[in-house]
């Protein structure tokens, strides 16, 4: 006799959280959460704004704090590379975090974007 029971997962969207600061003289937006597509509104509308408050200058896009990162996420971040490079500036990523750093080689974004270590 076989039974089979059922289980049931919980699952809670995780927000993505944007923090916007300048060290040095850079502007870094800090991400953490995970980037996808429930979150990309709200990833493009904090992109975009940042681009139009600091034009002409580089922004660095902080992802060590994300648990995940989807195409559409990835496609925001170019594109708001693009916006930045219209305007004199550039757009550069920070991930330390092996996974999303092996994400970012497979997808080939490393070679439209400059990745750092550290934010300095």
């Amino acid at each position: 006799m076989v039974t089979r029971t059922r289980c049931r997962y919980r699952v809670t969207p995780m927000d993505l959280q944007l923090t916007t600061t300048r060290i040095g003289e850079h502007v870094v937006v800090a991400l953490s959460g995970i980037a996808d597509l429930s979150t990309a509104p709200t990833l493009h509308s904090m992109l975009r704004q940042t681009c139009c408050d600091h034009p002409a200058e580089t922004l660095i896009v902080d992802l060590d704090g994300l648990f995940a990162i989807d195409d559409a996420a990835l496609g925001l971040l170019l594109g708001a590379a693009a916006r930045a490079r219209t305007t004199g500036g550039d757009l550069e990523l920070v991930c330390n975090n092996e996974h999303l750093r092996t994400r970012l080689t497979t997808t080939r974004i490393d070679r439209a974007l400059a990745i750092r270590d550290t934010i300095a």
